[in-house]
């Protein structure tokens, strides 16, 4: 009985784990949520993937140091993604999985609505970002290399910001380009292989990454996530929330980084577009309602 109460015990999420399941100050669907919380309790990210990250930060940097000698420069978008969809559909976990896909689309939500509701932009001065993946096989096109070049495009489309002297009234946001996040929708079969966790599948993506990519391409990619800072700003503006800017963990973009911390900006950008979606999605559907 002891032994029986034990392993139960082990199974059981930790004290802490709970008080953030039940945390809801941060805006978060509760589907993002369970996926997250579920890849924390993953044995491997607390095991295999502070080793993976700290052999792999070594070796990240080394490349990093290689890509920026002064040799001819080289990428091969179809091959990295080709890559990365064959290791997720058979070695990433189901959770980690679903969590790629759905910041596909809170991302392209953010960027359609705030370039949607810009002042300086009339509706139809914009393409509309498409990135929406359904499944692993869908990111062939939709590729991570396409998804960083879609941000980048639409803050050349928007120009510079003109701060609107006040928001703008809940009937007058614009949700035209708004896909709301179904989870039914994504196509996912299974695998016994797919153990690895969110983290760890990042830490053996980093390295590949930097190296078939061109040194700027990379530099870009991961200076990226400094956006988030800006992106929060604008629709604050727009919304009226100024403390939409304290969800974005990454900041000032003008001030460009390297490789050193990538795992953590990495993932408190994908907490940022999942925050400010649910955000956004409490205000569309209380102005349907």
């Amino acid at each position: 009985m002891t032994t029986d109460r034990h392993n139960s015990n082990r199974k059981a999420p930790s004290a802490y784990l709970k008080a953030i399941a039940n945390d809801n100050s941060l805006p978060i669907e509760q589907a993002a949520l369970d996926l997250w919380l579920k890849d924390l309790q993953n044995p491997l990210r607390w095991g295999v993937r502070p080793l993976l990250q700290f052999i792999f930060a070594i070796l990240l940097h080394i490349t990093w140091l290689f890509k920026r000698l002064p040799l001819p420069q080289f990428s091969a978008h179809n091959s990295l993604q080709k890559l990365i969809c064959w290791f997720c559909t058979h070695f990433v976990s189901k959770e980690a999985n679903l969590l790629i896909l759905r910041h596909y689309a809170t991302e392209s939500n953010v960027l359609n609505f705030l370039a949607a509701n810009s002042p300086n932009s009339p509706n139809s001065g914009f393409t509309p970002v498409q990135l929406y993946p359904k499944s692993i096989a869908d990111m062939q096109q939709a590729s991570f290399v396409e998804h960083d070049q879609q941000l980048f495009r639409l803050f050349a489309e928007l120009g510079s910001w003109h701060h609107p002297k006040q928001p703008l009234a809940a009937g007058e946001l614009n949700w035209q380009h708004w896909q709301s996040i179904d989870m039914a929708k994504f196509e996912f079969t299974e695998k016994r292989t797919q153990w690895l966790d969110f983290e760890s599948a990042h830490a053996l993506f980093m390295c590949l990454f930097c190296l078939l990519l061109t040194r700027e391409e990379y530099r870009d990619a991961i200076n990226g996530f400094n956006l988030d800072q800006s992106i929060a700003i604008r629709i604050g503006e727009l919304v009226g929330d100024n403390s939409l800017r304290e969800m974005a963990y990454n900041k000032f973009p003008h001030y460009l980084v390297g490789p050193w911390n990538l795992g953590q900006r990495f993932l408190m950008h994908g907490f940022f577009t999942e925050q400010l979606y649910a955000y956004l999605e409490q205000q569309r559907k209380q102005q349907q309602a």
